[in-house]
């Protein structure tokens, strides 16, 4: 795998209902959907699509739609190459065809038009994601102040989910990433990661060959300019979390006069490389743990593996990598699986006190939590089948970097990093191996400013593990129309968490007002 993820907002949204979910998934947003074929005809490139009720989508992921909303889907069709380059690509005059959910409210007044959503990943799905956020404030979603005058519009960008989905890493590869040692010193053991990210490299490339680089962000912030026409909007309003910064911040770099509003919020650095970038996340989940491990130390009674909660979880590491902890299942929770438990408990507050359970039920035998946490980062269900999740991660990753550091490199990077960071550089490190054995060309997404577009709302939280926080000025630096908003909060991404991050969202959202310059937020 390249950088971790930064999809999930693991807030517990619709917890309410979704107890069943919660004990499988984490609280993260499932990452199950229905069907492709489910969703109807794709309307031909530069026609308007047919719209047609769609409430199994919500019923499929929820079993139930939200009160008072109506969901319509459709599909369109786009070019697979929009020939951003000198020459046409290797998709010249073919279409991917991407999947759409439009949501809107019974109670909808004066409609300003639609908001598009998308959560990031990338690889992460914007149709679940327009469902969630359906499901209105009581359970992680929009306020009403926004679902009444917009319509809600989810798309999954191209690879996936719904559209024209890449599938070529199988599921027994994903079990051997996600379980590999996160820091494999000996030279074999380095060796056989770098040797399963070529394998993983080598049939996808033998799958899609040259039209890899088409899973680029520049591509895919194309297409959102298809969407924005097919839902008959003018402008894009537009809310995009995590890797859906870069690609908010792309479309406003290719259209600035096409854009009413945009919240990016938890930014990424388009500036920033593949080493820059994994470096910078290193260091951002290590300032995440040692937060969660001072909250460890104040809460004792909350949290069983105080007081020293670095100390559990590296001997937890440490102890899976010579003898891990077999489920009922016959599942062993190696060094990568507790490893990535606390990848994911890392990306909310509330995933602390889950962490700390789990390490304490592992040190008694039982790796249920663990695996719990883990597998609701990686996307796995219980019968051991992957989404397209992290397929879609590697080839928009790749198609996007420029930069290839040597394997030698790499290995030198990972001792250096474990004296740095020594719980996460050296994953970090490694995980830069994704990338470099990853095939095709590539198709950089541009760095500039967004000239001519109006203010864009830039949303960064203090604690974020995944996009830290000093990404956020960064990028709303790059744009030169940015405006930063900061919560002093944990976890990753703002929007909406408390009164302050919602009504200074929703006054830019709906009225165009922009928050006054240097707004902190506090946590709660």
């Amino acid at each position: 795998m390249t950088r971790f993820s930064d999809r999930f907002r693991r807030r517990p949204i619709l917890a309410g209902f979704l107890a069943a979910l919660v004990l499988t998934a984490g609280c993260t947003l499932p990452a199950f959907a229905p069907r492709a074929e489910s969703q109807g005809e794709a309307a031909a490139p530069g026609t308007a699509p047919t719209w047609r009720p769609c409430p199994e989508v919500p019923d499929e992921l929820v079993g139930r739609g939200a009160a008072g909303m109506r969901y319509d889907c459709a599909r369109i069709a786009v070019p697979r190459d929009w020939g951003t380059g000198a020459t046409a690509g290797p998709g010249a005059g073919e279409t991917f065809e991407i999947a759409l959910i439009r949501i809107r409210s019974d109670k909808q007044r004066d409609r300003i038009g639609s908001l598009v959503v998308n959560p990031g990943g990338p690889g992460a799905s914007g149709v679940d994601t327009a469902v969630y956020l359906s499901f209105g404030p009581g359970f992680g979603g929009l306020p009403a102040a926004v679902t009444d005058r917009f319509d809600i519009v989810g798309f999954d960008p191209r690879g996936v989910a719904r559209s024209s989905p890449v599938k070529c890493i199988s599921d027994a590869d994903l079990d051997a990433s996600f379980g590999y040692d996160p820091d494999p010193e000996s030279q074999g053991s380095f060796d056989g990661f770098a040797d399963l990210n070529r394998r993983i490299g080598q049939r996808c490339g033998a799958k899609y060959g040259a039209q890899l680089p088409l899973y680029g962000t520049e591509q895919a912030a194309r297409d959102m300019d298809a969407v924005r026409a097919a839902v008959g909007d003018d402008k894009l309003t537009y809310l995009g979390y995590s890797y859906g910064t870069l690609l908010g911040a792309t479309y406003a770099q290719l259209y600035p006069q096409r854009v009413r509003a945009l919240v990016l919020d938890g930014a990424v650095d388009p500036r920033q490389k593949l080493l820059a970038g994994s470096e910078s996340q290193a260091k951002g989940f290590e300032r995440a743990f040692d937060n969660f491990a001072r909250w460890c130390a104040a809460n004792a009674g909350r949290c069983p593996i105080a007081p020293d909660a670095r100390a559990a979880v590296t001997t937890a590491i440490d102890k899976a990598r010579v003898s891990p902890v077999r489920g009922r299942d016959g599942r062993e929770a190696t060094a990568g699986w507790v490893f990535y438990a606390v990848i994911s408990s890392l990306y909310t507050e509330q995933g602390w006190q889950e962490l700390a359970r789990a390490v304490d039920a592992l040190q008694g035998g039982d790796p249920s939590g663990v695996f719990k946490l883990a597998d609701a980062y990686a996307g796995r269900e219980d019968n051991g089948h992957y989404s397209n999740m992290f397929d879609a991660n590697m080839a928009v990753n790749c198609a996007d970097e420029t930069e290839k550091p040597t394997r030698e490199q790499i290995r030198s990077i990972q001792s250096q990093w474990r004296q740095k960071y020594p719980l996460f550089g050296p994953a970090l490190a490694v995980g830069m191996l994704g990338c470099v054995e990853w095939p095709g060309g590539r198709d950089p997404y541009p760095t500039g400013k967004a000239a001519g577009a109006p203010p864009i709302l830039v949303v960064g939280t203090t604690g974020d593990p995944a996009t830290p926080y000093e990404q956020t000025a960064a990028l709303a630096s790059m744009l030169g129309v940015g405006r930063v908003l900061t919560w002093e909060g944990e976890g990753h991404t703002a929007y909406p968490q408390t009164a302050c991050v919602t009504g200074a969202v929703d006054a830019y959202l709906v009225s165009l007002t922009v928050p006054r310059e240097g707004l902190r937020c506090p946590a709660r």
